[in-house]
């Protein structure tokens, strides 16, 4: 589980590093450049913090599912 989300957090934070840091880069002189490179850091940001936090609201949420207690003993028998 750990190696897992230490994995997809490596690459998703190496992914939008290169559309917000390398990517700009390449972008050809014009008279738009500097909207185009505004756009690409500003997209990076907000996407990586977007899928960022949607992986740590998983990690401890809030709340739970609504189980009776017959059906948490029912699985707690019959779940190995």
């Amino acid at each position: 589980m750990a190696l897992t989300f230490l994995i997809s957090v490596i690459v998703m934070t190496v992914f939008w590093g290169v559309v917000g840091g390398v990517v700009p880069w390449f972008i050809p002189k014009g008279p738009n450049r500097g909207v185009i490179v505004t756009m690409l850091v500003l997209t990076a940001v907000c996407c990586y913090l977007f899928w960022l936090i949607a992986i740590l609201a998983q990690l401890n949420p809030l709340f739970g599912p609504a189980l009776r207690n017959d059906t948490i003993w029912y699985l707690d028998l019959h779940w190995d």
